[in-house]
């Protein structure tokens, strides 16, 4: 099966996880995550790896053995997620498959709405490749079931061709979009020595530099009555948490920030007078600033409730994830080996910043160093969402590339 079948197979399945609230909540968020990881339970077992397990968290697990004479070569692991994102529906999922890609518009059959050059100008370095879109009605899928199509056809590739290799380990992970994919996560039955996520963007990609990560949660009693008579009496919750996004800085926000630039996120606000409650996630490349943001945080929570009386405003902070960049440093030869297959591919490697989190940066932190690869995939999360047949084969030769050059 090559790279594309494989990826429009993965792509008909419905994966969304869920964002819930309590910590609490179970691993995977939802029960559908299951059909995919059975689907990939019997893929691993019928290409003939060892190890293959799904787990009652949805995590999938397979190994393919080193070849004789080479058990002492570093172990590699190959991770991505099963999961979609929530914000958007990955429910029937209907591709538009468009050969020769001519570089311009891209209309999608299903809402009328068009992919444009405007918006995603590197479409026009897409131009004679073969593009994969949805139909404007739901996501595609490509973040992250490209990563899986890549790195099981270059399993198969590698064991048809029967080159030598040392340990190949392979995790597919839940509830990645929420946060959680790399929390339970099993290092001890995974034992690789290094690894990478296959999920990012532009395929000549390696990053190890991510956002540190938190989510906020300012929940707000307030105090109702008749407001005829509401003079020095009423407190009005959802006031106070529109009062929350006054103090933070306007500029400060996704719309206007990019590279290294930190952000709060309002994600939610709800509530009526009497209770209300607005949800951030807090992002930044720095750890000193990324403390600060938080602490600013703090110093809201505590000025409201001056202002208003003890125990109207309530924070709740938790950290998601930290940048991985300050371990990886520590570990040049795993980004320099994924550079070296990538110009082995004929292309050039690009390192950004990233502006968000991969598995791999919890998966770092736990004592796996873990850089993201990139896809092939682009405008992840929404209707836009598109990926190059192309671009997944040379991800597909980059995973390759890297157990060769493991195993030299």
């Amino acid at each position: 099966m090559n790279v594309e079948e494989r990826f429009l197979r993965y792509a008909a399945c419905w994966t969304a996880s869920e964002e819930h609230e309590e910590e609490s909540a179970p691993i995977p968020s939802t029960k559908c995550q299951f059909d995919l990881g059975q689907m990939l339970e019997k893929e691993l077992s019928a290409l003939g790896l060892e190890k293959v397990v799904l787990t009652d968290h949805c995590y999938v697990y397979g190994l393919l053995p080193a070849t004789p004479g080479y058990e002492e070569k570093p172990a590699v692991g190959f991770i991505a997620h099963m999961d979609t994102s929530p914000d958007y529906s990955g429910k029937d999922v209907k591709p538009q498959i468009i050969p020769s890609y001519d570089g311009g518009n891209i209309l999608l059959k299903g809402s009328g709405e068009s992919i444009r050059v405007s918006d995603f100008p590197h479409l026009k370095d897409l131009t004679g490749r073969t593009l994969i879109t949805a139909d404007g009605t739901t996501l595609l899928g490509a973040d992250d079931k490209a990563g899986i199509a890549e790195i099981l056809t270059a399993v198969e590739e590698l064991m048809a061709s029967g080159q030598p290799h040392g340990d190949i380990w392979i995790g597919f992970t839940p509830d990645e979009e929420v946060g959680r994919g790399a929390e339970l996560f099993d290092l001890d039955y995974f034992k690789a020595d290094f690894a990478y996520t296959l999920d990012g963007s532009y395929e000549g990609e390696v990053a190890f530099e991510n956002f540190n990560a938190a989510s906020a949660r300012f929940s707000i009693r307030g105090k109702g009555v008749h407001p005829g008579e509401a003079k020095d009496v009423m407190v009005n919750a959802v006031l106070i948490a529109c009062e929350i996004q006054s103090m933070l800085p306007a500029d400060e926000i996704p719309a206007r920030t990019e590279g290294r630039e930190g952000f709060y996120h309002l994600m939610d606000l709800k509530g009526d007078v009497t209770s209300a409650f607005s949800s951030y996630i807090v992002r930044d490349h720095d750890k000193g600033r990324f403390e600060a943001r938080k602490a600013r945080l703090r110093e809201i929570e505590s000025q409201l409730n001056q202002t208003y009386g003890d125990g109207t405003v309530t924070l709740t902070l938790t950290d998601s994830y930290f940048n991985m960049k300050e371990i990886i440093d520590a570990h040049p030869d795993v980004v320099e080996l994924a550079r070296r297959a990538i110009t082995a591919a004929g292309l050039t490697p690009v390192s950004f910043p990233v502006r968000g989190g991969t598995d791999g940066a919890t998966l770092t932190f736990r004592g796996l160093p873990c850089p993201n690869l990139g896809t092939g995939g682009h405008a992840f999360h929404g209707p836009f969402e598109h990926v190059s047949v192309e671009g997944m084969e040379t991800a597909v030769q980059i995973i390759k590339n890297i157990i060769t050059f493991v195993a030299e």
